[in-house]
């Protein structure tokens, strides 16, 4: 069960089991519909298990930060290394292109790492982490379905996980208390660590491999365009560790200092909340797509910025009212 806490913005104590379900319906429709995935990257359902069970034990007994990061580590290690799903190549980003191998496979962990728990940290009020991942997942499996037949696998598996959420979001944001269920750690884990691997294969499709009977793409800001879909998180939690920091706090100590609790603040609903949140976002997107044949530094420079008007906006809004007040 959900406890009420600093953490939590609601009242009374809620099932935090939903990502159980979610982890179930991915797992068997993958192997069903999409069973080549699995075959490609052999490491891809280990890496769920774990974090099913990392993501169970935590919801029920809360388990120390220290150990989720080794399992996260040794899932990242799995996805990366065993199935190569890395990232080869920053395209030009800082004047970087090729990656070395070892720095290739150092960066994709820390970015499987950091994803996986800023979709955790995401997770803090009803609809918004599910909604989101649904965005991504539609946006990343669209762009698969533009690209070609070769990548469909991943367009079914973006299919799934907007099935799966679905379902999920129908309890999630249900007004009967008796329905209602949150995701926990065990489906925000599951889902950062999916649209993180949707992500580095979406950025992968445009690297030349040379290989034979595979399909060449050109899209020099690829890298840009993945972070646009995945800039909430992202930015939530960059934006909460420079607060934390410059309280002279831990990064790992809690707060209402997320985006979706300064939308509390001036008194939204969780709705309508997760709804603003989800559209502003939606617009950075749009904006990256649209200027995506920019120069890619200057592209990044421009998400980066949105984001983080979109982090602070709220807290100008507050101010302005009470100077009004």
């Amino acid at each position: 069960m959900d406890e009420p806490g600093v953490r939590s913005s609601h009242m009374r104590k809620i099932p935090n089991l939903g990502g159980i379900a979610i982890f179930y319906s991915i797992g068997i429709c993958t192997s069903i519909f999409a069973y080549e995935l699995f075959d490609l990257y052999k490491f891809l359902f280990a890496s769920m298990v774990i974090l099913l069970y990392i993501g169970v034990m935590d919801d029920i007994v809360v388990m120390r930060a220290y150990k989720k990061l080794v399992a996260q580590i040794v899932v990242s290690a799995f996805i990366v290394i065993g199935s190569d799903i890395r990232v080869r190549s920053l395209f030009g980003i800082f004047g970087v292109y090729q990656l070395g191998y070892f720095v290739s496979i150092l960066f994709s962990i820390i970015t499987f790492i950091i994803l996986i728990n800023a979709f955790n940290l995401i997770d803090g009020i009803d609809g918004l982490a599910g909604s989101y991942s649904l965005i991504c997942s539609a946006l990343f499996g669209l762009s698969y379905y533009r690209l070609g037949e070769y990548n469909y696998p991943l367009v079914v598996l973006s299919g799934i996980i907007i099935g799966a959420v679905l379902a999920f979001l129908y309890y999630n944001l249900s007004n009967y208390r008796t329905n209602k269920i949150f995701m926990g750690d065990t489906g925000s884990m599951l889902l950062g660590f999916l649209l993180a691997f949707t992500a580095i294969c979406f950025i992968d499709i445009f690297i030349d491999k040379d290989l034979p009977n595979v399909p060449r793409y050109h899209l020099q800001s690829a890298p840009v365009i993945a972070v646009a879909i995945l800039i909430l998180p992202i930015v939530d939690t960059l934006n909460v560790i420079i607060i934390r920091l410059c309280n002279k706090k831990s990064p790992f100590d809690a707060d209402k200092n997320h985006i979706h609790h300064k939308l509390l603040k001036l008194n939204l609903t969780h709705r309508r909340s997760s709804f603003y949140i989800i559209l502003y976002y939606l617009f950075i997107v749009a904006t990256a797509y649209c200027l995506r044949h920019t120069n890619i530094n200057l592209l990044l420079l421009i998400v980066l910025a949105l984001g983080f008007l979109g982090a602070y906006l709220p807290d100008c809004i507050y101010a302005l009212r009470n100077n009004k007040k």
